[in-house]
């Protein structure tokens, strides 16, 4: 299972494995107290794709589409998660304030959709 959470949000026994997918660290949050097992700033989008999104719900589905593009060519910095998943609960830290406009939603989208993709191709070769 895959969860999210912000990063200002107290951690929790229910997190599982707590990854932070934002290329920035986010203010105002030391690294000693922010109880994140892995920091993959490299799953996030590129510095140029998260400008121009710039959190604009207008910008979304476009985001989304240029972000699944750049993870579509990295297979490296998303399968150790999606293994992960496949073992416990992850939850992905991110710190937008937009809970439903932010990379980690976008990423949580992307990776169930790669569950979901194998999960089949499995069903075809057993059948």
């Amino acid at each position: 299972m895959i969860a999210l959470k912000r990063i200002y949000e107290p951690a929790t026994a229910n997190d599982g494995r707590r990854i932070l997918v934002e290329r920035l660290w986010p203010r105002g949050v030391k690294k000693s107290s922010a109880e994140v097992e892995q920091w993959a700033k490299e799953v996030a989008p590129s510095g140029t794709l998260r400008q121009w999104f710039h959190h604009d719900p207008a910008r979304w589905e476009e985001f989304k589409r240029r972000y699944f593009r750049e993870l579509d060519g990295n297979e490296e910095i998303w399968e150790p998660i999606l293994a992960a998943s496949g073992k416990g609960r992850v939850t992905l830290i991110y710190s937008s304030h937009d809970r439903e406009h932010n990379n980690a939603v976008a990423l949580r989208d992307y990776l169930q959709r790669k569950q979901s993709s194998r999960a089949r191709q499995g069903l075809r070769k057993s059948a």
